[in-house]
């Protein structure tokens, strides 16, 4: 199944659909209401910011954005909500969300991708490395949480 990746707002309606369940993925996985880091709508707003859809045959099937700001400051880009349904699960798409946040990311000037996932997200921490993202010091909402991993990539 194609993939087709469209640029949308983290405000508009499947966005907020994925979102929302990738909030109970990790409010199954982690406890209470899943990821409680602060998020402005905004901060996916370009020139700072950009969110991704990724549809199947017209339903909304995979999702991940990026936000300018990090540990270096805005040379870096934060990745955040990478989500896939488990309906379209081990077919590509998030190495492919993936693949489309670094290259709209460079083209953005931002040098460096940085990310925080948990240790209960092993395929997050599988798809991450070998996708060339290595351990960085923590930063961030999540850098005194003892299951939190975060990585970077040098564009």
């Amino acid at each position: 199944m194609t993939l087709e990746i469209k640029v949308v707002s983290y405000a508009g309606d499947d966005a907020q659909l994925l979102t929302a369940e990738v909030q109970a993925e990790y409010g199954r996985r982690y406890g209470g209401d899943g990821d409680i880091s602060p998020i402005d709508p905004s901060q996916f707003d370009a020139p700072d910011g950009l969110y991704l859809v990724g549809y199947v045959e017209g339903e909304p099937a995979a999702s991940g954005g990026w936000r300018r700001g990090g540990p270096r400051g805005a040379s870096d880009a934060e990745i955040k909500r990478m989500y896939v349904r488990p309906a379209f699960a081990r077919q590509g798409h998030a190495r492919a969300i993936l693949a489309e946040l670094e290259r709209t990311a460079r083209a953005a000037g931002v040098n460096r991708l940085v990310l925080e996932t948990g240790l209960a997200q092993p395929e997050a921490i599988a798809l991450y490395g070998s996708s060339g993202y290595e351990a960085i010091e923590p930063f961030g909402f999540y850098a005194s949480y003892g299951d939190s991993v975060h990585f970077g990539k040098e564009l």
